[in-house]
Protein backbone atom coordinates (compact mmCIF):
# COMPACT_ATOMS: atom_id res chain seq x y z
CA UNK A 1 0.00 0.00 0.00
CA UNK A 2 1.40 3.22 -1.33
CA UNK A 3 1.62 6.45 1.02
CA UNK A 4 -1.74 8.04 -0.21
CA UNK A 5 -3.62 4.90 0.54
CA UNK A 6 -2.32 4.71 3.77
CA UNK A 7 -3.10 8.03 4.35
CA UNK A 8 -6.49 7.88 2.83
CA UNK A 9 -7.19 4.53 4.88
CA UNK A 10 -6.42 6.13 8.13
CA UNK A 11 -8.13 9.20 7.72
CA UNK A 12 -11.72 6.72 6.78
CA UNK A 13 -13.56 8.07 9.66
CA UNK A 14 -12.68 11.81 9.74
CA UNK A 15 -13.62 11.75 5.88
CA UNK A 16 -16.88 9.80 6.14
CA UNK A 17 -17.89 12.27 9.03
CA UNK A 18 -17.05 15.24 6.65
CA UNK A 19 -18.93 13.56 3.63
CA UNK A 20 -21.77 12.62 5.30
CA UNK A 21 -22.50 16.23 6.28
CA UNK A 22 -21.97 17.58 3.09
CA UNK A 23 -24.65 15.15 1.16
CA UNK A 24 -26.93 15.99 4.00
CA UNK A 25 -26.17 19.55 3.74
CA UNK A 26 -25.57 20.74 0.27
CA UNK A 27 -27.85 19.46 -2.21
CA UNK A 28 -27.36 20.51 -5.79
CA UNK A 29 -30.12 23.13 -6.77
CA UNK A 30 -30.87 23.96 -3.65
CA UNK A 31 -30.63 27.55 -2.32
CA UNK A 32 -27.66 28.02 0.45
CA UNK A 33 -28.97 29.68 3.39
CA UNK A 34 -27.52 30.98 6.92
CA UNK A 35 -29.31 27.96 8.60
CA UNK A 36 -27.04 25.00 6.52
CA UNK A 37 -24.14 27.14 6.87
CA UNK A 38 -24.23 27.05 10.75
CA UNK A 39 -25.02 23.03 10.81
CA UNK A 40 -21.92 22.95 8.52
CA UNK A 41 -19.85 24.75 10.77
CA UNK A 42 -21.24 22.42 13.94
CA UNK A 43 -20.24 19.51 12.16
CA UNK A 44 -16.77 20.63 10.88
CA UNK A 45 -16.27 21.69 14.80
CA UNK A 46 -16.93 17.41 15.75
CA UNK A 47 -13.68 16.37 13.60
CA UNK A 48 -12.05 18.69 15.82
CA UNK A 49 -10.31 20.88 13.78
CA UNK A 50 -11.53 24.01 16.46
CA UNK A 51 -13.77 27.13 16.21
CA UNK A 52 -11.27 29.31 14.42
CA UNK A 53 -10.76 27.15 11.33
CA UNK A 54 -14.37 26.05 11.13
CA UNK A 55 -15.51 29.55 10.73
CA UNK A 56 -13.18 30.43 8.55
CA UNK A 57 -13.82 27.59 6.32
CA UNK A 58 -17.60 28.93 6.59
CA UNK A 59 -17.14 32.71 5.79
CA UNK A 60 -15.53 31.50 2.37
CA UNK A 61 -18.55 29.47 1.61
CA UNK A 62 -20.92 32.73 2.95
CA UNK A 63 -19.16 35.13 0.53
CA UNK A 64 -18.95 32.72 -1.80
CA UNK A 65 -22.01 30.74 -2.00
CA UNK A 66 -24.89 32.07 0.52
CA UNK A 67 -27.98 32.91 -1.45
CA UNK A 68 -27.15 30.62 -4.59
CA UNK A 69 -28.61 27.47 -5.79
CA UNK A 70 -25.87 25.20 -4.79
CA UNK A 71 -22.90 23.69 -6.78
CA UNK A 72 -21.97 20.26 -4.46
CA UNK A 73 -18.81 20.50 -6.77
CA UNK A 74 -17.72 23.94 -5.98
CA UNK A 75 -18.37 24.04 -2.50
CA UNK A 76 -16.00 20.25 -2.22
CA UNK A 77 -13.42 22.36 -3.51
CA UNK A 78 -14.08 25.84 -1.65
CA UNK A 79 -13.41 23.82 1.77
CA UNK A 80 -10.43 21.76 0.14
CA UNK A 81 -8.58 25.20 -1.12
CA UNK A 82 -9.21 26.88 2.55
CA UNK A 83 -7.87 23.50 4.47
CA UNK A 84 -5.04 23.46 2.23
CA UNK A 85 -4.28 27.12 2.97
CA UNK A 86 -4.61 26.55 6.93
CA UNK A 87 -2.47 24.04 7.20
CA UNK A 88 0.31 25.01 5.26
CA UNK A 89 0.67 27.97 7.97
CA UNK A 90 2.35 31.33 7.16
CA UNK A 91 5.93 29.87 6.45
CA UNK A 92 7.36 32.13 4.19
CA UNK A 93 9.35 29.37 1.33
CA UNK A 94 9.14 28.39 -1.54
CA UNK A 95 5.91 25.62 -1.12
CA UNK A 96 6.71 22.52 -3.21
CA UNK A 97 3.46 20.21 -3.13
CA UNK A 98 5.95 17.37 -4.25
CA UNK A 99 7.66 17.95 -1.16
CA UNK A 100 6.94 17.58 2.83
CA UNK A 101 6.22 21.28 3.86
CA UNK A 102 8.17 21.15 7.18
CA UNK A 103 11.17 18.22 7.00
CA UNK A 104 13.49 17.80 9.55
CA UNK A 105 16.17 20.16 10.25
CA UNK A 106 19.70 18.53 10.35
CA UNK A 107 22.75 20.12 12.10
CA UNK A 108 25.72 20.80 10.10
CA UNK A 109 27.59 18.95 12.44
CA UNK A 110 26.84 15.50 13.47
CA UNK A 111 24.97 14.20 15.88
CA UNK A 112 21.75 15.64 14.44
CA UNK A 113 19.81 15.79 18.21
CA UNK A 114 15.78 15.13 18.10
CA UNK A 115 13.96 15.60 21.35
CA UNK A 116 11.03 13.29 21.37
CA UNK A 117 8.43 13.90 24.28
CA UNK A 118 4.65 13.59 24.83
CA UNK A 119 1.53 12.70 27.57
CA UNK A 120 1.43 8.50 28.27
CA UNK A 121 -0.03 6.03 25.69
CA UNK A 122 0.66 8.35 22.54
CA UNK A 123 2.82 5.69 21.19
CA UNK A 124 5.56 7.98 21.80
CA UNK A 125 8.14 5.15 21.81
CA UNK A 126 6.61 3.61 18.81
CA UNK A 127 6.66 6.71 16.84
CA UNK A 128 10.24 7.14 17.89
CA UNK A 129 11.08 3.21 16.39
CA UNK A 130 9.16 4.40 13.44
CA UNK A 131 11.43 7.98 12.89
CA UNK A 132 14.70 5.86 13.45
CA UNK A 133 13.33 3.21 10.60
CA UNK A 134 12.88 6.13 8.29
CA UNK A 135 16.14 7.71 9.02
CA UNK A 136 18.19 4.56 8.90
CA UNK A 137 16.74 3.72 5.49
CA UNK A 138 17.60 7.49 4.25
CA UNK A 139 21.21 6.10 4.92
CA UNK A 140 21.63 7.97 8.21
CA UNK A 141 23.37 5.72 11.40
CA UNK A 142 20.62 6.55 14.47
CA UNK A 143 21.55 6.13 17.79
CA UNK A 144 18.67 6.19 20.69
CA UNK A 145 18.59 7.06 24.51
CA UNK A 146 16.14 5.35 26.42
CA UNK A 147 15.44 8.45 28.42
CA UNK A 148 12.22 7.01 29.65
CA UNK A 149 13.91 5.30 32.99
CA UNK A 150 10.57 5.34 35.22
CA UNK A 151 9.15 2.74 32.89
CA UNK A 152 11.14 -0.24 32.28
CA UNK A 153 9.13 -1.69 29.48
CA UNK A 154 9.44 1.56 27.64
CA UNK A 155 13.34 0.75 27.72
CA UNK A 156 13.15 -2.62 26.88
CA UNK A 157 10.62 -2.14 23.96
CA UNK A 158 13.25 1.05 22.71
CA UNK A 159 16.13 -1.43 23.06
CA UNK A 160 13.97 -4.94 21.52
CA UNK A 161 13.72 -2.27 18.02
CA UNK A 162 17.41 -0.95 18.68
CA UNK A 163 17.95 -4.36 17.39
CA UNK A 164 15.59 -5.06 14.83
CA UNK A 165 16.84 -1.87 13.27
CA UNK A 166 20.08 -2.36 14.14
CA UNK A 167 20.66 1.26 16.01
CA UNK A 168 22.83 2.07 19.03
CA UNK A 169 21.00 2.19 22.20
CA UNK A 170 22.32 4.47 25.51
CA UNK A 171 20.44 2.99 28.36
CA UNK A 172 20.54 3.74 32.15
CA UNK A 173 19.17 1.51 35.59
CA UNK A 174 15.64 1.72 36.09
CA UNK A 175 14.84 5.48 37.93
CA UNK A 176 18.00 6.55 36.84
CA UNK A 177 18.25 10.54 36.31
CA UNK A 178 16.68 10.62 32.54
CA UNK A 179 18.66 13.86 32.22
CA UNK A 180 21.98 11.84 32.60
CA UNK A 181 20.30 9.24 30.14
CA UNK A 182 20.26 12.53 27.59
CA UNK A 183 24.09 13.65 28.24
CA UNK A 184 25.62 9.91 27.84
CA UNK A 185 23.18 9.57 24.44
CA UNK A 186 24.87 12.67 23.07
CA UNK A 187 28.17 12.08 24.40
CA UNK A 188 28.25 8.34 23.04
CA UNK A 189 27.04 10.12 19.52
CA UNK A 190 29.52 12.39 19.20
CA UNK A 191 32.50 9.82 19.87
CA UNK A 192 30.70 7.18 17.57
CA UNK A 193 30.09 10.25 14.74
CA UNK A 194 26.55 8.65 14.27
CA UNK A 195 24.22 11.24 12.36
CA UNK A 196 20.74 11.44 14.72
CA UNK A 197 20.51 10.76 18.13
CA UNK A 198 16.86 10.25 19.09
CA UNK A 199 16.40 11.28 22.73
CA UNK A 200 13.01 9.12 24.50
CA UNK A 201 11.63 11.31 27.69
CA UNK A 202 9.00 10.13 30.47
CA UNK A 203 5.53 9.89 29.16
CA UNK A 204 4.35 12.25 31.31
CA UNK A 205 0.76 14.43 32.02
CA UNK A 206 1.07 17.82 30.52
CA UNK A 207 -0.18 19.28 33.95
CA UNK A 208 2.11 17.96 36.17
CA UNK A 209 4.64 21.11 36.67
CA UNK A 210 7.52 18.91 38.09
CA UNK A 211 7.64 16.70 35.28
CA UNK A 212 7.57 19.32 32.48
CA UNK A 213 10.47 20.75 34.17
CA UNK A 214 12.17 17.80 34.06
CA UNK A 215 12.09 18.06 30.46
CA UNK A 216 12.88 21.43 30.64
CA UNK A 217 16.32 20.20 32.69
CA UNK A 218 16.92 17.81 29.76
CA UNK A 219 17.08 20.66 27.14
CA UNK A 220 19.78 22.30 29.41
CA UNK A 221 21.73 18.82 29.78
CA UNK A 222 21.99 18.26 25.46
CA UNK A 223 22.49 21.81 24.98
CA UNK A 224 25.25 21.87 27.60
CA UNK A 225 26.65 18.42 25.82
CA UNK A 226 26.14 19.61 22.26
CA UNK A 227 25.89 23.56 21.73
CA UNK A 228 22.18 24.34 19.83
CA UNK A 229 21.13 21.16 20.38
CA UNK A 230 18.03 19.67 20.65
CA UNK A 231 18.04 20.45 16.81
CA UNK A 232 14.53 19.06 17.07
CA UNK A 233 12.06 19.10 19.82
CA UNK A 234 8.76 16.71 18.43
CA UNK A 235 5.52 15.96 20.30
CA UNK A 236 3.66 13.08 19.95
CA UNK A 237 0.13 13.88 20.27
CA UNK A 238 -2.75 10.87 20.18
CA UNK A 239 -4.68 12.07 17.30
CA UNK A 240 -7.84 10.38 18.92
CA UNK A 241 -7.63 12.88 21.74
CA UNK A 242 -8.84 16.10 19.13
CA UNK A 243 -9.11 18.90 20.97
CA UNK A 244 -7.23 18.22 24.23
CA UNK A 245 -4.23 17.12 21.90
CA UNK A 246 -4.09 20.99 21.61
CA UNK A 247 -3.66 21.83 25.25
CA UNK A 248 -0.93 19.43 24.91
CA UNK A 249 0.97 21.12 22.71
CA UNK A 250 0.58 24.62 24.58
CA UNK A 251 2.22 22.74 27.63
CA UNK A 252 5.15 20.75 25.64
CA UNK A 253 5.97 23.85 23.38
CA UNK A 254 6.14 25.88 26.80
CA UNK A 255 8.55 23.51 28.47
CA UNK A 256 10.64 22.30 25.78
CA UNK A 257 9.81 24.81 22.59
CA UNK A 258 8.47 22.18 20.34
CA UNK A 259 9.18 22.63 16.81
CA UNK A 260 7.45 19.93 15.45
CA UNK A 261 4.01 17.31 15.63
CA UNK A 262 4.25 13.58 15.40
CA UNK A 263 0.79 13.05 14.79
CA UNK A 264 -0.31 9.41 15.79
CA UNK A 265 -3.07 6.97 15.43
CA UNK A 266 -4.66 8.81 12.97
CA UNK A 267 -6.58 5.72 11.44
CA UNK A 268 -8.15 5.06 14.31
CA UNK A 269 -9.90 8.70 14.95
CA UNK A 270 -12.90 10.88 13.32
CA UNK A 271 -10.63 13.95 14.78
CA UNK A 272 -8.25 14.25 12.13
CA UNK A 273 -9.24 17.83 11.93
CA UNK A 274 -7.17 18.40 14.92
CA UNK A 275 -4.44 18.50 12.81
CA UNK A 276 -5.39 21.82 11.19
CA UNK A 277 -6.54 23.20 15.06
CA UNK A 278 -2.36 22.73 15.94
CA UNK A 279 -1.52 24.09 12.99
CA UNK A 280 -3.60 27.07 13.33
CA UNK A 281 -3.20 28.17 17.00
CA UNK A 282 -0.14 26.85 17.48
CA UNK A 283 2.29 27.85 14.39
CA UNK A 284 3.67 23.81 15.19
CA UNK A 285 3.50 22.05 11.74
CA UNK A 286 3.05 18.41 11.83
CA UNK A 287 5.70 16.77 10.78
CA UNK A 288 5.00 13.09 10.58
CA UNK A 289 1.48 11.28 10.56
CA UNK A 290 1.11 7.53 11.79
CA UNK A 291 -1.49 5.86 9.94
CA UNK A 292 -1.10 2.09 11.25
CA UNK A 293 0.76 -0.12 13.46
CA UNK A 294 3.67 -1.49 11.21
CA UNK A 295 7.07 -0.18 11.80
CA UNK A 296 6.62 1.75 8.33
CA UNK A 297 4.01 3.50 8.87
CA UNK A 298 4.96 6.65 9.76
CA UNK A 299 4.66 9.45 6.74
CA UNK A 300 6.20 13.07 6.18
CA UNK A 301 3.21 14.91 6.26
CA UNK A 302 2.19 16.94 2.82
CA UNK A 303 -0.64 19.00 3.53
CA UNK A 304 -2.31 19.06 0.12
CA UNK A 305 -1.97 15.40 -0.20
CA UNK A 306 -3.13 15.27 3.71
CA UNK A 307 -6.33 17.46 2.21
CA UNK A 308 -6.76 15.81 -1.01
CA UNK A 309 -6.71 12.31 1.09
CA UNK A 310 -9.58 13.43 3.33
CA UNK A 311 -11.45 14.34 0.40
CA UNK A 312 -10.89 11.09 -1.56
CA UNK A 313 -13.54 9.04 -2.88
CA UNK A 314 -13.71 5.57 -0.65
Amino acid sequence: MGWFDKLKQGLQKTRQLLQTDVRDLFRAGEILDEDRLEQFEARLIRTDMGVLAAGEIVEELRKRYLGRTVNVDEVWETVRGKLKELLRGSEEIAWDPDKPLSPLTFSDQKPTVILVSGVNGTGKTTSIAKLAKLLTSQGKSVMLAAGDTFRAAAVEQLAMWAERLGCQIVTRPSGADPASVAFAGCDEAVKAGVDVVLIDTAGRLHNQANLMKELEKITRVVEKRIPGAPHESLLVIDATTGQNGLNQAKAFSAAVRCTGIVLSKLDGTAKGGVTVAIRQAMGIPVKYVGVGEQIDDLELFNPDRFVDALFAGN
